[in-house]
């Protein structure tokens, strides 16, 4: 089945200073964006997995990128490269959804130790370029591991995931 991605991050800042005459202004709108087509090169990917997931407190899930996820039509997802990761924590949660390190962790975005902490409300995107053929490796049973943690033991966390890739 193809699969067509568009990424993009954007940010919109208005600076304003008044002065004795006039009002003077910096528009910035900056926005980087990636297409991907149906394919497992450069500017494609075949893979596509999202979903709305909660933890209760103090929980952890490991999502493993290689043959678990199974995607909206039943089919399961094995990931070799994923070329855009989104993951959005809900504002209305209390505790903080923690992304990375574990146990085999999915190494070649945040090292093997390193995380990205999601306050409520807040959201992270990576993504490759449309160029990049190589994405971020999933290594299958030593390197394929996304760790998400709820990061405190008062309340559980929903959060938004979509991950879109290559299968080879």
């Amino acid at each position: 089945m193809p699969v067509i991605s568009d990424f993009a991050i954007m940010a919109s800042v208005l600076q304003t200073k008044a002065n004795d005459l006039t009002t003077t202004s910096d528009p910035l709108v900056k926005k980087w964006a990636a297409h991907l087509e149906s394919g497992t090169a450069a500017g494609q990917a075949d893979r596509a997995f999202h979903d709305t997931r909660t933890l209760a407190a103090s929980a952890t899930e490991d999502i493993d990128l290689a043959a678990v996820l199974v995607d909206v039509f039943g089919a399961t997802q094995t990931y070799v490269r994923v070329k855009g990761l989104f993951i959005s924590a809900a504002a209305a949660n209390t505790n903080n959804v923690v992304v990375g390190a574990g146990t085999n962790p999915w190494a070649t975005l945040l090292n093997s130790t390193g995380t990205v902490t999601l306050r409520p409300g807040a959201a992270c995107a990576f993504f490759a370029g449309a160029a990049d053929s190589t994405g971020y490796a999933v290594t299958a049973a030593t390197g394929d591991i996304l760790k998400v943690t709820n990061s405190a033991g008062s309340t559980s966390v929903t959060y938004d995931i979509v991950i879109v890739g290559c299968s080879a």
